[in-house]
């Protein structure tokens, strides 16, 4: 009857923590891509104010690149060259982080834009550039934040409390079937 206890106190515990571990992600993040595609991709600055400009970079694509995004015009990078520039939409959504695929002769790499939060309001915006003057191309969604503030201490804290909480129910159990034999 104890090694029935046991086992089932080593069970929860062995699944508890497999539950508090945070997934393996297979995304790359910053500033270049490189580990996923044959080609290179950036795009500077990765996080950049509604109407800034960024410059698209691009390293060992052999042909065109084309590159497309919801927060600018369509890019176009020749073979030769490694960079150009383009124009965020003067409308783009503070705080939104926006796909940015860059195509090199049919593969395709991707990579996120994020909007700087605060503008200046609609002054000084080209007339076609408005909101009222151009469509909204779409908000990349994320995971709403859910895994992105964890760091090693919080991870550490949290399995801390989870073995603290079985260990004390581990020791009840114990204490009370150690009465019921006495």
């Amino acid at each position: 009857m104890r090694a029935i206890r046991v086992a089932s106190a080593a069970l929860l515990t062995a699944s508890l923590l497999t539950l508090t571990v945070p997934p393996a992600s297979a995304a790359v993040t910053g500033e270049e891509n490189n580990d996923i595609t044959s080609f290179g991709f950036r795009v500077t600055p990765s996080t950049i104010a509604a109407g800034g400009q960024v410059t698209l970079g691009v390293d060992r694509c052999d042909g065109d690149t084309k590159i497309t995004s919801g927060v600018f015009d369509d890019a176009h990078i020749p073979r030769g060259q490694s960079s150009t520039t383009a124009q965020v939409f003067w409308d783009a959504k503070p705080g939104a982080m926006y796909e940015v695929t860059f195509d090199c002769k049919g593969e395709i790499g991707k990579t996120d834009l994020t909007i700087a939060t605060g503008r200046d309001g609609g002054q000084g915006r080209p007339e076609h550039h408005r909101p009222e003057h151009s469509a909204h191309k779409g908000v990349k969604a994320g995971t709403g934040g859910s895994l992105g503030g964890l760091d090693a201490q919080e991870i550490a804290l949290g399995s801390a409390l989870i073995l603290g909480a079985i260990g004390a129910a581990y020791y009840k159990a114990r204490r009370r079937t150690g009465e019921d034999s006495s």
